[in-house]
This record gives C-alpha cells, sequence and structure tokens, in this order.
C-alpha cells in the first residue's frame, strides 16, 4: 500500500471514530493559546492590582505538571500526560486568598483504528490528546518556620483536543479540583512549591478523575 493510500485511509479511521460523537467539533488550537495565554495574563496582573489596592499579600506560581490522563477511540485509553501549570493568588485574609490557575498537559498512546467497515481497515496509528484548565476558587494557608502549607477547591473548565495527523475532535467540560501542597521558603520573596491536587472532569461524555502533581517556582508579592 502506498503512503498516500495508507495516510487516506487513516483519515477516514479517524473520521469514522468521530461520527460516533455528536459532541466533537473542530478546534483551531493555535487561537486558543493566544486567548488563554492573553486571559491568563490579564489575571495575573488582576491580582497584582489587587494586592495594590488591598494591603495584603499575594503569590504567582509556575512549574513543571504532571497528570493522568485519557484519549479516546472511541472509549477512554490511560495516558501519561506531562505539561505546566501556573497560578496566582491574591490575599482577602493572611490565611485565605482567591486563585486562578491554568495548566496545559499532553500525551498520546499507539492505538489500532476500531470502526468496522471496508474504509478502515485494521491500522495503528499515533492518537495524541492535549488538555487545559482554567480553575478559580479559595485558597487557605498557613505557616510553620519556612514552609507554608494550603489547599484549596477550584472550579472552572477544561478543554481537550484528541488528534491522529491532520484530524482531530475537540470537547470542553465543567472541572473540579481539590488538593493542596506546601510552599518551601528560599529567599525572602522566593519559594519552592510542591502540589498535588485531584482534577475532575466531564469529557467525551464520561467522567474522568486523574491526579495532577506540579512542582516549581513561587515569588511572593
Amino acid at each position: 500500500m502506498s503512503r498516500t493510500n495508507l495516510q487516506m485511509r487513516l483519515l477516514q479511521c479517524i473520521r469514522a471514530e468521530r461520527s460516533m460523537h455528536p459532541k466533537f467539533f473542530c478546534a483551531e488550537e493555535s487561537s486558543l493559546r493566544k486567548t488563554w495565554a492573553v486571559a491568563f495574563i490579564l489575571l495575573i496582573l488582576s491580582a497584582l492590582g489587587r494586592g495594590q489596592v488591598i494591603p495584603k499579600s499575594g503569590n504567582a506560581f509556575f512549574g513543571y505538571s504532571y497528570s493522568g490522563g485519557q484519549v479516546f477511540n472511541p472509549g477512554p485509553i490511560s495516558i501519561h500526560m506531562n505539561g505546566w501549570e501556573g497560578s496566582a493568588e491574591g490575599k482577602f485574609l493572611p490565611w485565605l486568598g482567591g486563585v486562578a490557575d491554568l495548566d496545559w498537559h499532553y500525551g498520546g498512546a499507539s492505538v489500532t483504528c476500531s470502526a468496522v467497515g471496508p474504509n478502515c481497515p485494521s491500522l495503528r496509528f499515533r492518537l495524541n490528546g492535549s488538555r487545559h484548565s482554567l480553575l478559580f476558587g479559595p485558597r487557605a494557608s498557613t505557616d510553620f518556620g519556612k514552609c507554608t502549607f494550603f489547599a484549596q477547591f477550584l472550579l472552572g473548565v477544561t478543554f481537550q483536543t484528541v488528534a491522529a495527523g491532520t484530524t482531530s475532535t475537540s470537547d470542553r467540560s465543567f472541572s473540579d479540583a481539590i488538593g493542596g501542597g506546601v510552599d518551601y521558603k528560599l529567599l525572602q520573596s522566593v519559594a519552592w512549591r510542591g502540589q498535588v491536587d485531584w482534577l475532575q472532569t466531564r469529557l467525551f461524555g464520561g467522567n474522568q478523575s486523574d491526579v495532577r502533581f506540579s512542582t516549581g517556582i513561587v515569588f511572593r508579592f
């Protein structure tokens, strides 16, 4: 079979999978990246600005993040997802703040086309997943020596794209996360964070529960 015919059959296979999920819609991921990046920058600036109005403190975090996840063919296939997480917190009280949290995770799996028919032979291909969550909520914290322990509950929206080659399907859903972590003070305004959250999503007609681990640098203001 020629390479061109193989690619055409792969596209037919993915389209057959897409037809089984009317909720799917094609996404312009580059536009989404720009929109979410601008929104997150505005959220951080808003938190910083609030810190100028109310004489409390806050912090901004950015670092590496790992999460469990799924791609769909059409059923869920568990994968490992790597990416990053960023958040900004503005303090209302010394022990209570409001958090804006954005993450971006990527992963994939090699799968076999599961559709039945002459246009979709048994075919192995790479199925990639890209998942993004934008969450908001309260965070409670307490200091103990050089450590600051915190717990949080977040609500928001998650968007995921599943793609094979140039063909993709997407879905968005309400999501929530509960978790916490610890900041270890390195300098007066710099700390290192370890954080664990339990993220729940409702993508592609099912419910998903995944653990998210994040670590990175924290700047306090």
